[in-house]
């Protein structure tokens, strides 16, 4: 199987989950659009895909998958 990646992008009030580089709906909050990708990808888990999830931290910049700065 394939890898599915999702990110969440946006700002305040203007969340997206980018997947396969397309955008599909509007979410009022980051939360909202990461929920949303987790349900798309727990589907696409179990498809038997690879996932990865990537959101902004508050500060945005690179983070680990932890959130710990790298």
């Amino acid at each position: 199987m394939g890898l599915a990646r999702y990110a969440i992008v946006g700002n305040p009030g203007d969340w997206h989950v980018e997947h396969d580089g397309k955008i599909a709906h509007t979410y009022a909050t980051k939360e909202s659009a990461f929920e949303a990708a987790a349900a798309a990808a727990s589907l696409a888990m179990r498809e038997g895909h690879e996932i990865i999830i990537t959101a902004p931290g508050s500060q945005g910049g690179a983070q680990t998958t932890t959130g710990a700065r790298g």
